[in-house]
């Protein structure tokens, strides 16, 4: 059997990310899977080949450099050639900046910044020599606005969007599509379900959004065509306020 093209997604957890590697392995993709505890990735890769597809899981820390290395290295030589590359990692917290521990902030920004740029680096390295490949980089409100509270997670998110334009300056005239969809808003999750009972009301009008539906804005966003690629979208509820802003 040949190698069948791929869909990395880093930091495949319950909710968008789960969305995003069921999304592709529904359009014939293999699912490689990636979280810093693989045995919490069985349910979603039993649901992907539920659906008839096909999913590999990886224990990985992003965080380090050799096992981010290891694992593209695996899925290149035994899965397939990595087309698609979501990196997904989240990290968000809320201190006063007076209470900010310097293991707090430095943690934040290995898991949600630091950990961005291995994955982008070590597959653009494979997108390359091939001349086509989609990274997307999964944004906050914080990637462009700082908010009491939130020190560590906007620093770290700031810096993943520079980082996401610059790879998008220097790679798209190579073939790759580098691009920064910016979440703004609560997604549907157990987290928001469970810890903000009020919040997750607006879910019966539409009012916090649908991980399904942010997978199928990635979907599209690696379906464009290279004389109209989208670096930056927004993606939030009609209910919600432009980055919290009134």
């Amino acid at each position: 059997m040949g190698l069948k093209p791929t869909v990395l997604v880093v930091g495949a957890g319950d909710a968008t990310g789960g969305a995003v590697a069921r999304r592709f392995a529904r359009e014939g993709f293999v699912a490689c899977v990636a979280r810093r505890n693989g045995d919490k990735l069985a349910p979603l890769v039993s649901a992907i080949e539920g659906e008839g597809g096909a999913a590999r899981p990886f224990s990985c820390d992003a965080r380090k450099e050799e096992q981010v290395i290891e694992m593209v290295g695996t899925i290149e030589r035994e899965v397939g050639p990595i087309q698609v590359a979501v990196f997904n990692i989240g990290a968000n917290v809320n201190f006063s900046v007076l209470e900010t521990t310097e293991r707090v902030y430095r943690k934040v920004w290995e898991m949600a910044a630091y950990a961005g740029f291995l994955t982008g680096r070590e597959v653009a390295r494979v997108m390359v020599p091939r001349g086509q490949g989609t990274i997307i980089f999964t944004g906050a409100t914080a990637s462009i606005r700082g908010r009491a509270g939130f020190s560590a997670f906007s620093g770290a998110k700031h810096a993943l969007r520079a980082l996401a334009e610059s790879m998008a300056r220097e790679l798209s005239p190579k073939g790759i599509h580098v691009a920064h969809p910016i979440i703004d808003g609560a997604i549907d999750t157990a987290f928001i379900r469970e810890n903000f009972p009020e919040r997750y009301k607006a879910r019966e009008h539409g009012g916090i959004l649908d991980p399904d539906n942010i997978a199928e804005a990635y979907w599209q966003l690696h379906k464009q065509p290279r004389d109209c690629w989208t670096f930056e979208l927004d993606l939030r509820p009609w209910s919600e306020s432009l980055y919290g802003v009134t």
